[in-house]
């Protein structure tokens, strides 16, 4: 089942590519724009409290404010596009071309930002459409903009000539003419439409693949004897059929309940069949054309497959790399989940008698496991974890292993009275690195996920004027009531690590150009930070530090709880990798190679990855599997392959030298997260530990606190 949820890191790179800056001609027209703007902006500090200094972030816009600014981002835009290209091209400099689109790009970042996060958090529903509009409009316009072939030839004019002024600078150019060449720009003019054709005929069945799924409204009836296992509290929610019995659908929610709790065999594996044959052949047929049309964009582009074009700007930059990746992760998880299956098997075989093992009884028979082997109930480990408790307990952590503090800002502008504001200020020299909102509590009309969205990023201009980064923290915390404090389940516990560790990220980036800055890194990359922080939920001395009991905060959390928390993170993790390591080699080859039997290339893989376990009679997972179709599409080791690496940072700097080792947080605040996207990420990462990143600190840790 789909499982990992799709975070809005708004620093879409759609926009971050081609808002420009003026010079030259238009000049004049541009200083009219930038004369109503600040108009704009001076009428609306009548009504503002106190400024953020250094932010150029809006909050609060009306429905008419969010559409007026869009429509003004836009025409400067447009109107900078036509600057840059009127450049003759044998006049093109660095500071009449490069320098006018880092700095508007840097501008322009906060501006569009305001008119977009409103949709995430405002309470007003006219509010939220008129953010969503901005966004189309925004968005459309930043469409035509990575079309124009004028503005890419004085890019590649100046990028020609060789005359780079430092090494940001040339990555940041190369940057720029590799956008535009991505979309064809560097092709004949019936190539450039051909390209234009597909990556619509792509968008179209992408999107048809997922309606499929979202407009799949099948069920199935079941007796309560046939439920048995499932909470009364869940069997309340279920519609009833004429019959009595309840009907289970096969959304995610009531599959993964049935397949964890239902203790009848017959029922797991119906509902796992239905799951499994979900659009069978009308999504394959999708697929096939899908992934058809792809390799034909990609050829277009010059590369030899579609993998080889979506890895291409990841670390792994091959689709070879990416094979030689999952085998070795794959092959070295091998002995341990062997291990861990043939646990199941005997757990089965003492509960259901001399019966099969499928792959639907995997997620029973581990939670039967769980609740056998572990002390541990969630509900009693939920009340050691009071949110501000929780809270200042990050603070601390972050506070000794990076060398920030936090400092909440009081009567400053906010979208809703839970909102909270803070600075972060460098420890030793009191520096203000940046802000962060941080909005907290469920709501009606806000976004349903936690993320964090990039508000304002890090950027220095041509002139030498540094911005501070901003940002956004969305959780979905259940409010406290009178009597009843707000108190965190420990998933809620490690999310919020997490996205916090992704906060961090982005105030402490340093790079020159916003595009390189906050959360635009390498998409490899860019999760290292939060599944770095995680692990900090996981140890004695910081659980302590983050928890207490809700009526006696000084009585932390227990030792032995610690320590079945630590066991039960690693609990079968090795098979329910290889069931990922599945679908990602699955998703690498069909990107990689023509005319593939996609349903005889999942049973193939499916029994030689997880170790004999076969498909499901009758299933097609290929036709429900929606991240190889869109948002993952050869990118769906990604996750995998950054989570590899974090665990390799932990066990390497702070595992065994000490979970609160400043000397190695602030190393990695200065050689990893200061530099952001400005620098290669492997480059990057082997500064920080003195080599390569390696697998075998995420196999062994999996070894060791294994079953």
């Amino acid at each position: 089942m789909e499982s990992e949820e799709n975070r809005e890191k708004m620093s879409k790179q759609k926009r971050d590519r081609n808002l420009l800056a003026f010079t030259g001609a238009a000049a004049i027209a541009v200083l009219a724009v930038n004369f109503a703007i600040a108009a704009f902006n001076a009428g609306r500090k009548k009504h503002k409290k106190k400024d953020l200094r250094g932010s150029n972030v809006q909050v609060n816009l009306s429905a008419s404010e969010i559409l007026k600014l869009a429509d003004g981002i836009i025409v400067k835009s447009k109107l900078v596009h036509d600057a840059v290209a009127s450049v003759p091209l044998e006049k093109v400099t660095y500071m009449n071309v490069i320098a006018p689109l880092a700095d508007l790009e840097a501008e322009q970042f906060p501006q569009v930002q305001s008119c977009v996060f409103p949709k995430l958090v405002s309470s007003l529903t006219d509010v939220r459409k008129a953010s969503a509009e901005a966004e189309r409009r925004i968005d459309a316009h930043v469409l035509s903009c990575s079309k124009r072939e004028d503005v890419y030839r004085a890019i590649k004019a100046y990028a020609s000539k060789g005359e780079w002024i430092g090494p940001e600078a040339k990555r940041y150019i190369q940057a720029l003419v590799r956008d535009f060449e991505r979309n064809g720009l560097n092709l004949t003019v019936t190539k450039r439409e051909e390209v234009q054709r597909l990556r619509a005929q792509i968008d179209e069945l992408s999107l048809q693949y997922v309606q499929n799924l979202n407009d799949d409204n099948t069920f199935l009836l079941f007796s309560e004897a046939e439920l048995v296992g499932l909470p009364l509290e869940f069997l309340k929610t279920l519609d009833k059929a004429e019959n009595v019995k309840f009907k289970v659908t096969l959304k995610s929610h009531h599959v993964a309940a049935v397949l964890e709790l239902c203790k009848v065999g017959r029922t797991r594996r119906l509902v796992a069949v239905a799951y499994g044959k979900r659009c069978g052949d009308l999504n394959l047929s999708v697929l096939e054309r899908l992934v058809e049309t792809r390799h034909k964009f990609a050829r277009l582009l010059g590369y030899s497959n579609y993998a080889d074009y979506a890895v291409n700007l990841r670390m792994a930059k091959t689709s070879s790399k990416v094979f030689e990746f999952l085998e070795e992760i794959s092959a070295s998880l091998t002995d341990l989940a062997s291990k861990e299956l043939m646990m199941l098997k005997d757990l089965k075989n003492k509960e259901e008698g001399d019966l099969p093992f499928g792959v639907e009884d995997m997620l029973y028979y581990i939670k039967r496991f769980e609740e056998q082997q572990f002390d541990l109930d969630f509900g009693d480990v939920k009340q050691y974890f009071p949110v501000d408790l929780v809270l200042s307990g990050v603070f601390k952590i972050c506070q000794d292993l990076f060398g920030i503090t936090f400092k909440e800002v009081v009567d400053v502008e906010v979208w809703h009275n839970d909102v909270r504001v803070f600075s972060v200020f460098d420890l030793s020299s009191n520096e203000l690195l940046g802000y962060f909102y941080l909005d907290m509590y469920k709501r009606e009309g806000k976004y349903g996920h936690t993320c964090v969205v990039s508000l304002q990023n890090s950027a220095v201009s041509s002139t030498g004027d540094k911005q501070i980064p901003v940002a956004l923290l969305i959780s979905q915390i259940q409010k406290d009531i009178v009597g009843h404090p707000s108190l965190l389940r420990f998933s809620e516990v490690v999310s919020f690590f997490h996205e916090f560790g992704h906060v961090v990220q982005h105030v402490c980036n340093r790079a020159s150009f916003a595009k390189f800055s906050g959360l635009c890194v390498d998409p490899d990359f860019v999760e290292i930070p939060g599944q770095l922080l995680e692990n900090w939920c996981y140890e004695s001395f910081s659980l302590k530090l983050i928890s207490g009991f809700h009526k006696d905060i000084t009585k932390p959390i227990k030792d032995e709880v610690c320590k079945s928390l630590k066991r039960w993170r690693y609990a079968f993790s090795a098979l329910k990798l290889k069931q990922e390591v599945l679908y990602c080699i699955f998703d690498q080859i069909i990107h990689s190679v023509d005319n593939v039997d996609i349903v005889e290339l999942f049973k193939h893989l499916h029994s030689k990855v997880m170790l004999g376990l076969p498909m499901l009679e009758g299933t097609n997972p290929a036709s429900c599997f929606p991240r190889s179709a869109i948002g993952f599409e050869a990118a769906c080791y990604s996750h995998i392959w950054s989570e590899v690496f974090a665990a390799d940072i932990f066990a390497s700097k702070f595992r065994d030298d000490g979970i609160l080792n400043q000397y190695a947080g602030m190393q990695f605040r200065n050689k990893v997260l200061a530099p952001g996207g400005s620098k290669d990420p492997i480059e990057i990462l082997s500064d920080f530990l003195g080599r390569e990143p390696s697998v075998k600190a995420f196999v062994n840790i999996r070894s060791e606190y294994g079953l």
